[in-house]
């Protein structure tokens, strides 16, 4: 049934919308076609409290639609047994005579003549106080031969073509204000009424229904009908869980309470009983007070498998915030200390504080506890990295739309094996691709070359006390410019550093997750858990947590020493395809094939966010370095910009002609570069597009806001390769754009 929100119809109110005498639930009185026998107080048609046994409203209906036919054409003897077999009063059969209005009535109802219809008027139309509204004979009131032809066509699937026509021309004909909105409805009905038909085995009509159609459909929905198609008989419905998903979810619709009302209206009065099931059975109209939304609003929010999402599927608190930095010291380098003995006075520098970019030391008040989820203490090795960032960061050059980043460009050549993922370090020192051959390779982007660590037998030799152990472990005769890493059984699809370097994941088609130990360059763990092809992996920012996500459906949450996920995130209609923690650790965003990007806690495992406006599967996804804003990719090749507080679309970003595979933030969150199969990387203010957003024009009581086509504006720079897909971005330390692709000749 339907489950609208606000003020309304619940799932539990179901009686309301089918039986309740006087109002419809919104405070607004009129017919409704299912109130046929559940007269209002005051109508004689209830006497006392005797209640009909007809069973649903519908069969009430049409029995007393039956009895009026029958008195009507003086057939008295018959309309008796039916009633006495139905169990109705014999008031009801009386009120059918014609010369009586029945006891009772004393001006409740204007009745033009007293005949058999007058109590279709005076039983349909209610007003508050539970006097009746005058009407007459006939009008606006349903035809008795339209409501016996419904009856015995009821599913007769020669009228699925009519009811949608008729519902189309209804809504093609109201205000434009409503009909952007009632538009909505077109899609999932169509959906639902053709697999209804193949359901039931009507092949030829559910044929002849599509090719009416399909053509009407919104030009987003154009995959979905094409394996809508494909579905033609019975047992093709099984084999496909995508469309079994939508056929048992609801499909999430955000209408404006007028134009709600006036679809409600229509549909009774034209007694579609057949849609109207549909839109209680399998639709959920979420409903806010307000203007109607514009086209291009809905536009701008619509395109994902199951609607809109829910305005309460974004009210969650989330905690945003970067977490407190720990308090390391930061060493004075050599210039420093030379400088300092010959002047006798510091000359450290400290490291700029960015708006956006670096990590706070002070605590954020959106931030989350330091102790809400476990995470890992930091080793001498870590805080030796710590410092080399904060030195690095002194050196980071500031980027602006007049001082834009340097971009090198690393092509795989003659990369014949397929180069399916690429991943680089978070100081930019080594490079890993993952291939369709199944293999991983590791490079170095330094002079330093790879090398493993030494036998046992070797190791047993070193002096562990030696300040330089770290280095003598190192075997020499290993080196190498690259590695080659087997183990896979198919392509690999993932591959993810950890940030201390010592580890890389990788996720392929045979359906595990593979920890790479990057000193042995030996797979260390090989994670079971997916039964289909994993498609991305990413490690948490602190290290020890991962996520995966695959073609299950379903994202895990693994730490490194468990070899079961510590959590399944599941929620999304088609396979997850990329994902991506937030800043902080504490959440989880992941993009679907099923256009829709969702943001889960890993504390509990929750569903935090949902974010919809793709029109195709989500590719990229990526985290302003503050942590307040997401920017998400797809095959649509627009760049999409969430304020994840507010759960709301911010921005969009237009100019790619092709799917958007790589999304990132510079280190200061000035600048965002999204790379392209179109092989161009594009250059965004990012830095003007959050701050032109007044965050108190929020329209969050409708959840919805009109955005501004302002990509040419925002767009500060396009820069093309000769024939290479931009597959992954990378800024580094000091904000250097670091981009890899494989040569396509």
């Amino acid at each position: 049934m339907a489950a609208v929100q606000g003020n309304m119809v619940d799932a539990k109110d179901e009686a309301d919308i089918k039986t309740e005498p006087v109002s419809d639930g919104f405070g607004n009185n009129h017919a409704n076609d299912a109130r046929l026998l559940s007269a209002s107080p005051g109508s004689s048609a209830a006497a006392g409290n005797s209640k009909p046994a007809a069973g649903a409203p519908e069969d009430q209906q049409t029995l007393l639609a039956v009895l009026q036919f029958l008195r009507k054409n003086k057939l008295s003897e018959s309309a008796e047994i039916l009633r006495r077999e139905a169990g109705l009063p014999e008031e009801v059969l009386d009120l059918k005579g014609g010369d009586s209005a029945g006891p009772g009535q004393g001006g409740s109802a204007d009745t033009d003549g007293g005949d058999a219809s007058s109590l279709l008027s005076r039983v349909t139309v209610s007003t508050p106080g539970g006097a009746k509204a005058p009407t007459k004979a006939g009008e606006d009131q349903p035809d008795v031969n339209v409501v016996l032809s419904a009856y015995s066509q009821q599913g007769d699937p020669a009228l699925y073509e009519v009811y949608y026509s008729g519902l189309k021309k209804f809504i093609e004909s109201v205000l434009d204000c409503h009909r952007a909105e009632l538009s909505q409805v077109f899609y999932p009905l169509f959906v639902h009424m053709y697999l209804e038909l193949v359901y039931n085995n009507h092949e030829s009509e559910a044929k002849a229904f599509f090719e009416k159609f399909s053509g009407d459909q919104e030009c987003y929905y154009e995959e979905d009908l094409r394996v809508l198609s494909s579905l033609t008989k019975k047992e093709h419905m099984r084999g496909n869980e995508t469309l079994l998903d939508f056929r048992t979810s609801k499909f999430v619709l955000r209408i404006s309470r007028d134009s709600y009302q006036l679809l409600k209206r229509h549909l009774q009065e034209r007694q579609n009983n057949q849609i109207w099931n549909i839109i209680q059975e399998h639709l959920y109209i979420d409903i806010f007070d307000g203007m109607p939304r514009s086209k291009s609003q809905i536009d701008a929010m619509s395109g994902s498998l199951a609607g809109e999402a829910k305005r309460e599927a974004n009210k969650a608190k989330v905690y945003y915030g970067l977490l407190k930095e720990p308090e390391i010291e930061l060493p004075l380098d050599d210039e420093d200390e030379e400088a300092e003995n010959e002047e006798g006075k510091p000359k450290k520098k400290k490291p700029k504080k960015d708006s956006t970019g670096s990590k706070s030391k002070k605590q954020d008040p959106n931030a989350p506890s330091q102790t809400r989820i476990p995470l890992p203490e930091l080793k001498d090795s870590d805080k030796l990295d710590k410092i080399m960032y904060m030195k690095e960061a002194t050196k980071r050059i500031r980027l602006a739309p007049d001082n834009l980043p340097s971009i090198c460009f690393y092509t795989f050549l003659n990369a014949y094996q397929g180069l399916t993922a690429v991943d680089v370090t978070d100081d930019s020192s080594l490079i890993a691709g993952g291939f369709a051959d199944s293999t991983v390779r590791v490079w170095s982007v330094t002079p330093k070359k790879l090398r493993k660590v030494k036998t046992a037998a070797d190791l047993n030799l070193i002096d562990k006390e030696s300040d330089d152990v770290l280095e003598r472990i190192m075997d020499d005769k290993t080196a190498s410019e690259s590695k080659c890493l087997y183990g896979h059984s198919g392509p690999v699809y993932g591959i993810s550093f950890s940030p201390d370097r010592t580890y890389l994941l990788s996720s392929s088609e045979d359906g595990t997750v593979r920890l790479w130990s990057l000193l042995t360059f030996t797979c260390l763990v090989g994670y079971k858990g997916h039964n289909y092809p994993v498609w991305d992996t990413q490690f948490s920012p602190y290290g020890y947590y991962f996520v995966s996500g695959g073609h299950d459906r379903v994202a895990r949450l693994w730490a490194t020493d468990h070899h079961q996920p510590l959590r399944m995130f599941a929620g999304h209609l088609a396979d997850v395809t990329c994902t991506r923690f937030h800043p902080n650790a504490n959440y989880v965003a992941t993009g679907s094939s099923d256009r829709t990007i969702r943001l889960w806690d890993v504390l509990n495992g929750n569903c935090a966010r949902i974010f919809t406006g793709h029109k195709g599967p989500i590719h990229a996804l990526a985290f302003s370095p503050n942590g307040k804003f997401l920017a998400s990719g797809a095959t649509d090749g627009r760049v999409l910009l969430w304020d994840i507080g507010h759960g709301l679309m911010v921005g969009e970003l237009k100019g790619h002609t092709d799917t958007i595979y790589s999304l990132r933030f510079s280190r200061d969150g000035e600048i965002l570069a999204s790379g392209s199969m179109d092989n161009t990387v594009r250059l965004w203010d990012a830095m003007k597009a959050f701050d032109d957003l007044e965050t108190d024009d929020f329209t969050t009581a409708t959840g919805h806001i009109h955005l501004q086509d302002n990509s040419q504006e925002l767009l500060l720079g396009t820069y093309m390769t000769k024939s290479t897909p931009v597959i992954h971005l990378h800024f580094t330390r000091r904000n250097l754009l670091l981009a890899a692709g494989a040569y396509n000749p």
